[in-house]
């Protein structure tokens, strides 16, 4: 059976199933210039809590988790992958999780026909980073390209640093799957990669932005045209509470913590600055709206608020 017979039966079992209990449609929209930014969902994780609040002031733990109605010993953040249109190119920004990192996560395909997409038709898969949840969907479950017709691209500094055969060593125990993961994906589509640095111009209209800390090399994407503009995040903000609370807290979703702090830090104050619209990979919403300070903090208004 070739590839692409292959991939159109698992496309049709795994729609079939997947119509009944899960919705298929685009979750935001935004227009720029000549090109459509849209989100869609690749399903959600399922998170102990203590993994986002431990270490944190009690009472400001109190009041995140009733502002914004966070009871419960999980979180459940959604998955959004971005797709930017301009009529020639079809572009993703991260793959989601494939079938092998939660149940609750791993269906971008089946939701891509919500614009009438297959995977046939991407023409660039852009990454903000290698975690399980953004990069494990690179795969399809033969282990062979998921998105065969298009430019893989990558900053360096993050393919240099899951491309070490030391990283493994060194990430830590509770990452040892992610890096582990990562290395084979990425050594299976070493030849359909490209790598990029800060500041560059990937493709008309888009440009990266180092934004590290969650991962050693982490992109953010800036669309623009003229004077309209987008901020893809993915990671760099991670979610729409604590961060926003005080985007000087250490997270311990972040690899380096520190880091990662000074880096919402900086990049909030450029989202108000230039009255970007942001789209985060676990915001709610479909991720896309709109940051502004409420307090001494700051709040996500998502584009259906």
């Amino acid at each position: 059976m070739s590839n692409l017979s292959r991939r159109r039966f698992l496309r049709h079992v795994g729609g079939a199933a997947a119509c009944t209990t899960f919705a298929t449609r685009a979750l935001a929209s935004l227009s720029i210039g000549r090109g459509t930014l849209q989100t869609v969902s690749d399903g959600h994780l399922v998170l102990p809590k203590n993994f986002a609040f431990s270490n944190l002031p009690s009472k400001d733990v109190e009041f995140v988790t009733e502002k914004y109605d966070l009871a419960g010993s999980t979180l459940e953040p959604s998955c959004n992958v971005t797709v930017y249109q301009d009529g020639q190119n079809v572009v993703l920004f991260d793959v989601g999780a494939g079938p092998d990192f939660m149940p609750t996560a791993g269906r971008l395909i089946d939701n891509l026909a919500a614009l009438n997409l297959t995977p046939e038709d991407v023409t660039h898969v852009v990454f903000t980073h290698a975690h399980p949840d953004h990069l494990w969907g690179l795969l399809d479950d033969f282990d062979d390209p998921m998105f065969a017709n298009a430019t893989h691209l990558m900053g360096r500094a993050e393919w240099d640093y899951w491309w070490n055969p030391e990283t493994i060593n060194t990430i830590g125990e509770q990452r040892v799957t992610f890096a582990a993961g990562a290395h084979r994906r990425l050594k299976t589509m070493e030849d359909l990669f490209e790598r990029f640095d800060d500041g560059q111009e990937i493709l008309s209209g888009i440009a990266s932005v180092a934004t590290p800390g969650h991962t050693p090399g982490h992109m953010s994407f800036e669309v623009r045209s003229g004077s309209q503009a987008a901020l893809i995040i993915g990671d760099a903000i991670v979610n729409h509470h604590l961060a926003f609370h005080n985007p000087a807290w250490h997270s311990t979703s972040d690899q380096d913590p520190e880091l990662g702090a000074q880096t919402r830090v900086a990049l909030f104050d450029r989202v108000l600055k230039d009255d970007l619209t942001v789209i985060g990979f676990h915001f709610p919403e479909g991720g896309m709206g709109r940051v502004e300070r409420s307090g001494k903090g700051l709040t996500f208004l998502g584009e259906n608020t």
